[in-house]
């Protein structure tokens, strides 16, 4: 696909694709670009099966975790907090994964998420860090406990009030102005379009009524995590249709409100009302609870959190396997490998590991394996996955591709009067989800010189299959066209002078999305409740990909595994 096809199938970009690259051509020094395109090549060559390298040498262990996203870090967190550390992790393609972060230091441009690298760098030049993945919790609902908890232990909630609600440190909770629309050639706070007509104030006011609403079993309608939702039958018919069609369904017409209704649909869901079950629509406004509560962010997005897991659970992370055969581990440690093969046995899972830089092929025969990396990549190298659920042609919920793109810069373009940057900027009416400002938690001290602004756009302009054999073959020019959309939205052409280097990231499997019918999946159903030495835990298991579902998973099976160890040891 040459670049001129690439483009039409975005037509929507047009306008932002000539002042992207018109815009920025005639600088003296135009800025660089580097795209990384997470786990290419070695994720197709897995999943097309294609190492067939003998292991260099075999191991036994009692505990292998499989990934290193959030899944795999709250299984880890929660088996250290609980006394056992005999474990640990193969990283999987990507270090913590969809919570992974970006670094640029200087003069050295970094072309994919090396932060763990840069923060360690000797350079006395402190790097530019921004998320090039996930890049804010919400405030966990009542039901997530297991996400309170995890926040305590990492001392980001710091005690409950007398109404029993969490004290959150103020510096992990976002600054203000946290959000603003440009709207009308003129930025607004808030990104619900203002005025609020009569359609905007009928959807809302359900949604108040739906916030604590409970079905005939007791349960809340909408929970997160999702196992806590109510099952009544009248609501979770609601996933039979789209978001879309139920709107329509309910005489809902205004084009602010579809807009903003499209909007966080493909914010936290990867694709638009169009797409997305109806249930999953109205869970995203009802599930948690707490409305206009300021959400949890920082400079490195989840790779914070994530971070502070590792830090947490004292997991060691190390280039290497070790060459003893067998392997114990006083505290957990992690090694960059992602696996290729996993066979389970009566007493064991055989599992084949294959170093992300070097090419090592180990093997290992762990007594239990938490499966913690994406359910598209398992069901290509588990042996028999028809045992677990898997159906013959491999059918699972659709997955969302997504660019997340770092402008680096080295001062800051100028804002309107009468307008304040705030940490999240979205522009009425586009097909981006606009940019979040890595250095907005800094503000309360000094505005710094330097910043990234990292845009994000979920791409949902063609099927998610069609998309990724574009973005195979795209030229970093044609992915910066759709980038740079919302920037020079905002500030036009002149935005280029500030710009020092562009990172773009490629995430052509993001997340799973919710589409209708996800509820009822019979392969997630399977997969959620088989019980084997083999271990699932992602965020998949739920149909769609936020930070508590993928901890939950992860915490459960934690919890199937040391329940399973204390059965055996009794």
């Amino acid at each position: 696909m040459n670049r001129r096809q690439f483009l039409q199938t975005t037509a929507t970009l047009a306008t932002a694709a000539s002042a992207s690259w018109l815009g920025y051509r005639y600088l003296s020094r135009p800025p660089s670009i580097s795209v990384n395109k997470v786990g290419l090549p070695l994720a197709h060559l897995l999943r097309d099966q294609q190492f067939n390298a003998a292991p260099s040498r075999e191991h036994v262990c009692e505990t292998l975790i499989l990934g290193s996203g959030a899944a795999a870090l709250s299984a880890a967190w929660y088996l250290a907090r609980n006394g056992y550390t005999n474990f640990c992790l193969a990283d999987g393609l990507e270090r913590n994964g969809n919570n992974a972060a970006y670094a640029y230091l200087g003069s050295l441009k970094m072309s994919k998420a090396n932060f763990s690298e840069a923060k360690t760098s000797a350079s006395s030049e402190p790097p530019l860090i921004a998320p090039s993945g996930a890049h804010y919790l919400a405030q966990p609902s009542a039901e997530s406990s297991h996400i309170r908890q995890m926040l305590a232990d990492l001392g980001i909630i710091e005690g409950y009030d007398g109404a029993g609600k969490p004290i959150y440190c103020d510096t992990d909770l976002v600054n203000a102005p946290d959000e603003r629309l440009l709207i009308n050639g003129a930025w607004q706070d808030g990104i619900i379009p203002q005025p609020h007509d009569p359609d905007i104030r009928r959807f809302f006011a359900l949604i108040a009524q739906l916030l604590h609403a409970r079905g005939s079993d007791g349960r809340k309608i909408f929970a997160i995590p999702i196992a806590l939702s109510s099952q009544d039958p009248q609501w979770r018919a609601l996933d039979r249709q789209t978001f879309a069609g139920w709107l329509a369904e309910q005489g809902y017409q205004s084009p602010r409100l579809l807009w903003y209704l499209d909007y966080c649909c493909r914010d936290d869901y990867g694709q638009g009302i169009d797409q997305v079950s109806a249930y999953a629509g109205l869970h995203y406004f009802a599930a948690r609870g707490n409305e206009h509560a300021p959400v949890l962010t920082w400079a490195d997005g989840l790779n914070h959190l994530s971070e502070a897991l590792r830090a947490h659970a004292k997991i060691q992370s190390h280039e290497q396997l070790p060459n003893a055969r067998e392997l114990t581990f006083r505290q957990p440690e992690s090694y960059p490998y992602a696996a290729s093969h996993i066979a389970e046995h009566s007493d064991h899972v055989r599992v084949t590991l294959r170093h992300i830089h070097t090419g090592d092929t180990r093997r290992i025969h762990a007594q239990n394996v938490i499966c913690a990396m994406p359910l598209n990549i398992a069901q290509r190298i588990i042996q028999n996955p028809q045992r677990y659920g898997f159906a013959p042609d491999f059918r699972l919920p659709p997955s969302a591709p997504w660019l997340i793109s770092n402008f680096v810069l080295h001062s800051f373009p100028a804002e309107p009067k009468r307008s304040e940057l705030a940490w999240d900027n979205i522009v009425y009416g586009s097909q981006g989800l606009g940019y979040v400002v890595a250095s907005h938690q800094r503000i309360h001290v000094a505005r710094p010189s330097h910043t990234i602004f990292t845009a994000y756009t979920a791409l949902n302009h063609d099927s998610p299959a069609n998309i990724r054999r574009q973005l195979l073959t795209a030229e970093p020019r044609d992915l910066l066209d759709i980038a740079a959309q919302d920037l020079l939205t905002a500030y036009g052409k002149p935005f280029w002078q500030h710009v020092a280097h562009i990172d773009i990231t490629v995430r052509a499997h993001a997340m799973s999305v919710p589409s209708a019918g996800y509820l009822t999946h019979p392969t997630l159903i399977a997969l959620r409740q088989h019980p084997s030495r083999l271990h699932f835990a992602h965020s998949d298991l739920s149909g769609y990909s936020v930070f508590e579902e993928a901890a939950w998973w992860g915490i459960t099976a934690a919890q199937r595994l040391l329940g399973k160890g204390k059965r055996q040891a009794a």
